[in-house]
């Protein structure tokens, strides 16, 4: 028995060893045969036969022990005073009076009056063979049925009754016996399976599909605005999971932006006819797109920069981030187009000239040379990834963050490849955080929410934004699926923020993590639970006994080492206090795009070295000199590689190279 207190139970009186739920399925099985007996005797069985069941039950079992035995039959007499034995037609249920004794719960018939019977009475007992008593009723008064065939349908119901509570008092008396054996939960989380969890939830939002239920392992429809947080090692699932998830957003026709370093979902979800956009400067699909095209008020231009120019861990040096910050905020509330912001940013001059009469201009003061050029080599790293963007007359089309977040048209593929990736991430990073701060403010009613797909997070470099889209973009209804591989990728950029930004989504699914400090991380994020146990002491001697004593421990519900040891395509889904345990199927989807699209195909160059030739010999075995064919070099312009003949020396000869592009 327990009480709750406080959200804990609290143990009154531990329960027995005993099977106490088989034991009650038995005494309710017991007391529905004896009901269903019972109405069949008072609704089933004729006035006499209720009369002569005891006597007829006397009958059958007398024979085992004796041969015969005084019984008291009924008896009906005419007016002259002969006897006979009463039959079903002679009574009706009523009431006799008897001269010794409780009246007969039976009176004459109407039938027996008009056929002369006057009365009915009980003889006095007499001695009579068992089994002619019994076989005399059996024949006259139960119409040839013996005790087992006027009960064999109350039976036949109470064994059904037994039956049916088995199954479930059964396992309840093993999970009890488990519950003793290994400890019963008090508190914490509780480790169930996907069908106990839609049955907790009842949820109508996303879904997973799952190998151990036929429904669709869902939450509910409104934790989906807190946001997911997927946590796995490579190839344990992770991008499975976010494909099944990416099917259903298509399916409901909302908007997606989605980080795809592997190109693993440009290829199966791209569609040109929906508007869909991808942000890969080096992508033919790239359109038009440059900084000072964001900007509505001047205090913008500093989060732009803010995102371009990360901190790092080294107090010492914020001034070689903070200074670029301003420098470039500045510059971009001028608002040039990318190509000029390269040629400004790489031209120490043109910065002096821009940042002369401000503030900005003692930061890059040439009297310190060593700050200004520390201040001018971080402007630099951004000026290359912006000398990648493509010209506005090059681009089919125009993009903004600020326009998009308006009409909400289309899915975002921000996309990379593993050699460009270093010079993307700034981009990539400043492309995030002004989608996130555009779509902080609440959607309108037209307006359709948009989910953010981050996966491989730790990819990018330190997104400002997304400390405050994790808490605060639950009110925008716009819903962000976090992916990585461990917690200690994200402290690195984030620090102690990070433990905030990772406790923050409502539905956490964890896959298998090998990297035993994660494994433990999320050990402790799906929580402890609280067991009660009963340890039993057995006594030897003359007065031998057992005492039994309650043991309470807290302990994980998963422990790290099943973590690192999860299969492949297993994972562990916590939603409030419920932890469900599933695997899933590997899902296959066409693949019907291309990943990428090449726009500076003159932009790789290829250098093989040539085949020396080997010397010639005359006919006595003298060296010739080799006849040297005139060198080829590849000249690139606009209209593609042009080669021009020029003569080469021997010194040129023996470190030649041929130049081309890359095929």
């Amino acid at each position: 028995m327990t009480e709750t207190h406080w959200g804990r139970k609290e143990t009154i009186i531990w329960p027995p060893h005993k099977p106490i739920y088989t034991l009650g399925a038995f005494f309710l099985a017991l007391t529905a045969t004896s009901l269903f007996v019972y109405l069949h005797f008072a609704f089933a069985l004729f006035p006499l036969a209720q009369f002569y069941l005891p006597t007829y039950i006397k009958a059958s079992i007398a024979p085992s022990f004796r041969a015969s035995r005084k019984y008291k039959v009924l008896l009906v007499s005419d007016s002259n005073g002969r006897l006979s034995y009463a039959t079903e037609k002679d009574v009706v249920r009523g009431s006799t009076p008897q001269p010794t004794g409780k009246p007969l719960p039976l009176a004459l018939s109407l039938s027996a009056k008009r056929s002369g019977s006057v009365s009915l009475y009980q003889s006095s007992p007499t001695l009579y063979q068992n089994n002619s008593l019994k076989s005399y009723l059996k024949q006259e008064v139960y119409n040839s049925d013996d005790l087992a065939d006027i009960f064999k349908w109350p039976l036949v119901f109470g064994l059904l009754t037994l039956v049916g509570q088995l199954p479930f008092s059964i396992s309840s008396d093993i999970r009890r016996r488990k519950e003793m054996k290994y400890g019963r939960r008090l508190k914490g989380p509780i480790l169930v399976t996907p069908k106990v969890f839609n049955k907790a939830f009842q949820g109508t939002g996303i879904g997973i599909e799952t190998n151990d239920c036929r429904e669709m392992l869902r939450i509910p429809a409104r934790a989906e605005d807190q946001h997911f947080e997927i946590i796995g090692d490579t190839g344990s699932g992770k991008t499975t999971i976010i494909l099944q998830m990416l099917r259903q957003i298509q399916a409901r026709r909302h908007s997606a932006i989605l980080y795809d370093p592997a190109c693993e979902f440009i290829e199966r979800f791209y569609d040109e006819k929906r508007g869909d956009i991808v942000l890969n400067p080096l992508d033919r699909r790239c359109p038009y797109w440059g900084p000072s095209e964001e900007l509505v008020r001047r205090a913008e231009a500093r989060t732009v920069a803010a995102s371009l120019f990360q901190p790092t861990s080294d107090k010492k040096g914020e001034f070689f981030i903070e200074s670029p910050q301003k420098i470039f905020a500045h510059l971009l509330l001028e608002l040039p187009t990318p190509q000029q912001l390269v040629e400004w940013m790489s031209n120490p001059e043109e910065i002096d000239h821009r940042v002369r009469g401000t503030e900005l201009a003692s930061l890059i003061d040439p009297s310190a040379p060593h700050q200004r050029s520390g201040v001018l080599g971080s402007l630099s790293l951004v000026a290359d990834s912006f000398r990648l963007l493509p010209k506005k007359k090059e681009a089919k089309t125009e993009w903004t963050a600020r326009e998009w977040s308006e009409k909400r048209q289309g899915w975002i593929f921000i996309t990379s490849q593993p050699a460009e990736r270093e010079a993307l991430r700034p981009l990539h990073s400043l492309w995030i955080d002004m989608l996130v701060l555009r779509l902080l403010s609440a959607p309108k009613p037209e307006q359709h929410p948009v989910w953010f797909v981050l996966d491989e997070l730790a990819s990018l470099q330190k997104l400002p934004q997304l400390h405050t889209a994790i808490t605060e973009n639950r009110k925008s209804r716009n819903p962000i699926v976090l992916g990585f591989q461990g917690k200690a990728q994200l402290e690195v950029m984030y620090g102690h923020l990070a433990e905030v930004m990772l406790s923050q989504p409502a539905t956490k699914i964890f896959l298998k993590t090998g990297e035993p400090d994660a494994a433990e991380w999320v050990s402790r994020a799906i929580g402890k639970v609280e067991i009660e146990r009963m340890k039993e002491t057995h006594y030897d001697g003359s007065r031998s006994g057992r005492n039994f004593t309650l043991d309470r421990q807290t302990e994980p519900l998963v422990l790290d080492s099943e973590i690192s040891g999860l299969e492949p395509l297993h994972a562990y889904l916590k939603h409030g206090n419920y932890v469900a345990q599933f695997s899933f199927p590997k899902l296959e989807i066409a693949t019907t795009q291309a990943k990428f699209i090449e726009r500076l195909e003159d932009d790789y160059i290829v250098r093989e070295p040539r085949k020396e030739q080997s010397p010639a010999v005359d006919a006595d075995n003298h060296r010739v000199a080799p006849i040297r064919a005139p060198q080829t070099t590849l000249v690139q312009d606009r209209k593609g590689p042009q080669s021009i003949a020029s003569p080469a020396t021997d010194s040129e000869t023996q470190n030649s190279f041929t130049f081309g592009p890359r095929i």
